[in-house]
């Protein structure tokens, strides 16, 4: 690599929304009325991957704008958004861009005519990746970031709970309730199995933690997921899933169905049967949840090896290291 320290930049957009510049104290006062904003998904990318650059001794800059000018020929790794290339933040230099992208082609189907020094874009996963290769070819790449291992590890607490059931339906959820989240639970009920629910959104990660602590496996609801961190999470506290993979469709309503129709999606796109177990609907819940429980009680699933082997911050951020060396 011709350069001694990578150039990482994230930025969340800051968009005045009434008056010009007032993004300024709406973002003042939200910050007293609701406290230290949490990170969300594409921020934690941003976290993570610098924490993986930390364990395996990689040197960054973050966000290092006078340096990055100063250096045209130098790579900028922008993890996101996408504003700051469209707004010209980085005007000269090659670019590594994502993997937080906007969520499809088309709302950039020109992206490297119009902005030839982006090199390589990442994509979370694989489902996403086939999805951008009509509009973007080998252009696309897929990257997931790492879990913190050291977090999110193995509890030797009683498990006082069953299941924990992870609700992250997004999408036309009054229906879903009806016909899958309650049958889920009037099931359990009536097998006696103890469960707490966790919906996503509206939890903090210390509250996640105390959940799976005390839980013997997970039941995960989400229509689909580029990544995944938080079920990756709760295979890397060697909690096993019993996951609702409906495939099928991409739903996204903005998109679906009078703008893209894609398919095959997936809600665990990083998965193998040291996870658990997936079912398509309530009618295979049904029949195959007996079969996934009694393989949890014998320990027959070990999910946090396969986050051990494929999804730790070492592991991705080594990865990321090596589409950069690759583009030098």
């Amino acid at each position: 690599m011709s350069q001694n320290s990578l150039n990482i930049f994230y930025e969340e957009p800051k968009d005045d929304r009434w008056l010009p510049y007032d993004r300024y104290p709406r973002e003042w006062i939200r910050r007293i009325v609701r406290g230290k904003p949490r990170p969300g998904g594409v921020m934690m990318v941003a976290l993570e991957l610098m924490r993986g650059l930390d364990k395996i001794g990689v040197d960054y800059r973050f966000n290092d704008y006078n340096y990055i000018k100063n250096n045209p020929n130098e790579l900028a790794c922008v993890i996101g958004k996408p504003h700051l290339i469209f707004e010209k933040r980085i005007p000269k230099n090659p670019i590594l861009f994502g993997a937080g992208v906007y969520s499809h082609p088309i709302d950039c189907p020109d992206l490297f005519v119009k902005y030839p020094n982006v090199k390589k874009i990442l994509v979370p996963g694989e489902w996403m990746r086939q999805m951008c290769v009509p509009y973007y070819g080998d252009k696309v790449l897929a990257w997931p970031v790492g879990i913190d291992t050291n977090k999110w590890i193995p509890f030797t607490n009683e498990k006082t709970f069953d299941v924990l059931l992870y609700d992250k339906i997004r999408w036309e959820h009054d229906h879903f309730n009806n016909i899958l989240l309650q049958p889920i639970i009037k099931y359990l009920e009536s097998k006696h199995l103890s469960y707490s629910i966790i919906k996503y959104g509206s939890y903090k990660q210390e509250d996640f933690l105390e959940k799976l602590k005390v839980s013997k496996a997970m039941i995960f609801l989400c229509e689909h997921e580029t990544q995944g961190l938080a079920y990756q999470q709760v295979l890397a506290c060697d909690v096993p899933i019993f996951a609702w993979d409906r495939g099928g469709y991409w739903q996204d309503p903005s998109y679906y169905p009078d703008r893209v129709m894609y398919e095959t999606v997936s809600s665990v796109p990083y998965w193998d049967v040291k996870c658990g177990m997936k079912f398509k609907d309530y009618v295979e819940f049904e029949s195959y949840f007996n079969f996934f429980f009694e393989k949890v009680k014998a320990k027959l699933f070990s999910p946090r090896k396969f986050i051990m082997d494929n999804l730790t911050l070492e592991k991705c951020a080594e990865k990321y290291v090596e589409i950069v060396n690759f583009l030098y």
